[in-house]
C-alpha cells in the first residue's frame, strides 16, 4: 500500500543533523527537478527578500521564512515525518507508533511537496517554505512543473498494490494516477454529517477533514492491514469503525472515490 499525503504549511524547525544530502532522498528520478527548484528558491531568497515574500505569498510577519529558505543547503535536517506538523500530522502522531507500525509508515507514506516533489517520511530534509501553489519566476507554477517528473517516477513508486490518495487538490493535481494504477487508487474525502430541522446536511470541514485522515492512516498502520485494492480497503476501514461510502469508477482507468462520514468534529 502506498499512501499519498499533503505536506503541512507550518513546519518544525530544522534539526541539528547533517545538512541536506539530495542523493539520499527517495525517488532519485526526481533529483534533477529537485535541484532546479532548490537552486531557484535559494537564489530568490538570498537576492531579494521583498520579492521572495511576494512570490511565496508571505506576510511581513513571516519574513523569517525567507531567511530559512536562503539557508536550505547548510541548515540541519531531520526526518520529514518530524518536519511536517499541523492537524493531519498531529493526529497521525508518528513518534508514538510502535516499531512495526513505524516500519510500515516508512515504507508506505509519501508526502508531496512543492520543493521536493515527493519524499518519504524517513527522508532527512531541512525546514522550508514553498507550497505547490508557488509560481517561481524561472520555473513557473510548481504544480505544473512537477507533473512531468512525477509522471515518470510515480508509476514505479506505486508498485502493484493499493494507492490511497489523501492529498489536497493542489498536490493531487501534480500527479494523477492513470490507467491500471488509477484502477487501484482510492481518493478519500471526509464529510461531516449533521441533522438540521430533521434534514441531513453534509459538509467538508477542513480541520476535521485533516484530523480524520491522520487518524485513518494511523489506524491502518497500527492494525497492520494490507488491503490489496479499493474494494478491500472499504471493508478494512469499516472493520476499523469508519462509516465509508464507496463509489466504484464508472469507466476503466479511473480511481475510486471514498467518502468517510463523521458526525462529530474534534
Amino acid at each position: 500500500m502506498l499512501v499519498l499525503l499533503p505536506p503541512s504549511e507550518g513546519k518544525a524547525a530544522s534539526g541539528r543533523g547533517a545538512p541536506l544530502k539530495p542523493e539520499s532522498l527517495s525517488l532519485p528520478g526526481l533529483a534533477a527537478a529537485r535541484a532546479a527548484v532548490l537552486d531557484e528558491l535559494v537564489e530568490l531568497c538570498v537576492a531579494d527578500e521583498g520579492k521572495a515574500r511576494e512570490v511565496l505569498g508571505l506576510s511581513e510577519g513571516l519574513r523569517g521564512e525567507v531567511a530559512k529558505n536562503a539557508e536550505l543547503r547548510t541548515a540541519g535536517t531531520r526526518p520529514a515525518g518530524e518536519i511536517y506538523t499541523g492537524v493531519l500530522y498531529d493526529a497521525l502522531d508518528l513518534a508514538s507508533l510502535d516499531a512495526a507500525a513505524k516500519r510500515r509508515a516508512g515504507k508506505s507514506l509519501l508526502v508531496f511537496s512543492g520543493l521536493w516533489g515527493a519524499v518519504r517520511v524517513g527522508n532527512r530534509i531541512p525546514s522550508y517554505r514553498c507550497s505547490m501553489g508557488v509560481k517561481l519566476p524561472g520555473l513557473g507554477a510548481l504544480g505544473a512543473y512537477w507533473r512531468g517528473p512525477l509522471a515518470e517516477v510515480m508509476p514505479e513508486a506505486a508498485g502493484d498494490g493499493l494507492v490511497l490518495d489523501l492529498r489536497s487538490s493542489a498536490y493531487a493535481a501534480a500527479w494523477k494516477p492513470k490507467g491500471e494504477v488509477a484502477e487501484r487508487t482510492a481518493s478519500v474525502r471526509v464529510l461531516h454529517s449533521q441533522r438540521v430541522d430533521g434534514v441531513e446536511k453534509r459538509s467538508v470541514v477542513s480541520h476535521f477533514n485533516k484530523a480524520t485522515k491522520g487518524r485513518l492512516v494511523r489506524d491502518l498502520l497500527v492494525s497492520g492491514a494490507r488491503p490489496k485494492g479499493p474494494a478491500e480497503l472499504v471493508g478494512t476501514l469499516r472493520d476499523l469503525g469508519y462509516v465509508v461510502e464507496a463509489e466504484a469508477p464508472a469507466r476503466s482507468g479511473r480511481a475510486w472515490s471514498l467518502d468517510v462520514v463523521v458526525t462529530e468534529i474534534h
